[in-house]
């Protein structure tokens, strides 16, 4: 069977999972597979049916592959035949097939292998290099300590802050500096520091490390920096900024690990260019009026600054938590990773697909790739599984979605969407939580109803699962059919378009809580001078002189 010119493999795991073979044929059929006659079922592909894998190998087609455990396997056995075939690998044991209704997940086994089966751009990078210039700052012997445990693979300099008594080292193997940082800024490969009270060490210190006269506002520059002195942190978020370490000066465990990472923090480095950005439809500040400030107000790492006509995104700061994205009323500021429209390309697959296969109200499970996975497995292997209603949608971080998203979800067919969150990230959810209130407002607005969207950020696996099942049946919109094109107000229209369409309550006029990315300008007719001000500085476009009348 192939699904978008890939030959899917399908295992059922040892049958621990039932799958059947003739129901998942009629269901991928319905979604354009081809040549599903050829779909067997595997039972043991990674052991005693390789030689399956290998013959899809010698074919040199694209491979998808449905089981991840073992993709190391499979990855490696491909580069020892020399193989050009592109393998793609996709879960759907730990989201369908261990599950108490798995019998009944087909449709959604079979809208997982056509999510997988799309061709993703890349995401741009960025580059960052790390010449290894690392400095230690704390408050006593442990900062010593770690610098001369990374002084033979790392350029380390310490700076003690406020130091107790030391006993000077026998051997300055190490540079030692005292001062107290009071500004810091930059990134991996390029920190930026103003100490205070800075003074060298003086060599002929005998009992106690003494210093030398110190100076203030003294500025250095680093590619790493190792924080062991205990206080608040130099960054905020700093557990986002690549390359600043700041473990638990009194935990050593923490401490060595930190050391091993700094380690390999020498040379050329490549991060995902998070955020494109689009200065001419910024609606920061125009005219010395400043406007929208909805980025600024909700990140956490300091990577946006403002302008005099528009906010400053610098990629090498940020962290890819995609808040600003979320919130950015115009589109100037859109997350690509992955890059164009991709998600949305994924998201209509999936529930699409879903719905073709004969799926009916699902629940969208929106998850990262890291707590929300632990925890999908977790479930799986310890409890009753997802439900099978339930589409897992893995994305970089959940905060990264807003109104365009969840309204385009809602119109692709989604009765309600769950979004799972790590219990510690609570805090940092007003940007998202801003968005789902929107969203809510219109699906209420509408007569679908409120209560759809529901954030679950328990840490026990069976919590979450109890939830999942507790839900409430609720019908959804008609399965919409648009491709997501345009930015994001395009795509926010035409989901609203087709939520109107179908809508029980298909109000002309709908009331938005202030702060709503949608509205109108009132104007004062009698008073306008027609100077065509406005014009110039609406950064949408939405204010326009008229060609053929400009009086």
């Amino acid at each position: 069977m192939h699904i978008d010119g890939r030959r899917v493999l399908v295992c059922n795991c040892e049958e621990t999972m039932p799958v059947d073979a003739g129901r998942l044929r009629k269901a991928c059929a319905a979604l354009g597979a081809e040549g599903v006659d050829g779909l067997d079922i595997n039972r043991q592909l990674c052991r005693a049916q390789l030689a399956n894998f290998q013959q899809a190998l010698g074919d040199g087609e694209p491979v998808l592959v449905a089981c991840t455990q073992e993709a190391p396997l499979f990855s490696e056995l491909a580069a020892e035949a020399d193989s050009q075939a592109e393998l793609r690998f996709v879960n759907i044991r730990e989201r369908a097939g261990w599950s108490e209704q798995a019998t009944a997940a087909i449709p959604k086994m079979a809208a997982l292998l056509a999510e997988a089966a799309l061709d993703i751009p890349p995401t741009p990078a960025v580059e960052l290099k790390s010449g290894g210039v690392c400095l230690v700052y704390g408050r006593d012997e442990r900062a010593i300590e770690a610098a001369k445990q990374l002084a033979g693979r790392l350029d380390v300099t310490v700076l003690l802050s406020d130091p107790d008594e030391i006993l000077p080292p026998a051997t300055m193997d190490v540079p030692i500096f005292r001062g107290t940082i009071v500004r810091a800024g930059g990134h991996l490969g390029g920190f930026r520091i103003t100490v205070n009270d800075y003074a060298p060490a003086v060599p002929s210190s005998r009992q106690v490390l003494s210093f030398d006269r110190p100076r203030n506002n003294v500025t250095s520059e680093c590619d790493l920096i190792l924080d062991l002195s205990g206080g608040t942190p130099l960054f905020s978020a700093g557990e986002r900024r690549d390359g600043y370490y700041r473990p638990d000066p009194g935990d050593p465990v923490a401490v060595q690990k930190a050391l091993f990472r700094l380690t390999d923090m020498v040379g050329e480095f490549q991060k995902p260019r998070y955020v494109k950005f689009d200065a001419a439809i910024c609606a920061h500040a125009r005219s010395g009026k400043t406007g929208c400030t909805r980025c600024l107000d909700v990140c956490s790492t300091g990577a946006i600054t403002p302008g005099p006509e528009h906010v400053t995104i610098d990629p090498l700061i940020c962290a890819g938590c995609g808040v600003c994205a979320s919130v950015c009323p115009t589109g100037a500021a859109t997350y690509q990773f992955p890059a164009g429209d991709a998600l949305y390309q994924r998201l209509r697959t999936l529930l699409g697909g879903y719905h073709a296969a004969g799926g009916e109200a699902p629940v969208l499970l929106l998850h990262d790739t890291r707590h929300g996975e632990e925890m999908i497995d977790a479930i799986a292997r310890t409890g009753r599984g997802l439900p099978a209603a339930v589409l897992p949608f893995a994305l970089n971080e959940v905060t990264q979605i807003g109104l365009d998203f969840l309204t385009t979800a809602l119109a692709y067919g989604a009765a309600q969407i769950c979004i799972l969150i790590e219990a510690r990230k609570r805090d940092e959810i007003a940007g998202l939580a801003a968005q789902i209130g929107l969203t809510e407002t219109v699906m209420e607005g509408l007569g679908y109803g409120g209560g759809r969207i529901h954030v679950i950020d328990e840490a026990d696996p069976s919590a979450v699962e109890t939830m999942l099942y507790d839900l409430s049946p609720r019908p959804a919109a008609p399965s919409g059919t648009f491709l997501p094109m345009g930015g994001k107000r395009t795509r926010t229209m035409l989901a609203l378009r087709h939520l109107h369409a179908h809508a029980p309550n298909p109000v002309e006029i709908l009331p938005l809580p202030p702060g709503a990315p949608f509205g109108t300008v009132e104007v004062d007719v009698a008073g306008c001078t027609m100077c065509l001000a406005c014009v110039g500085a609406c950064p949408t476009g939405a204010l326009l002189d008229d060609p053929d009348r400009p009086w």
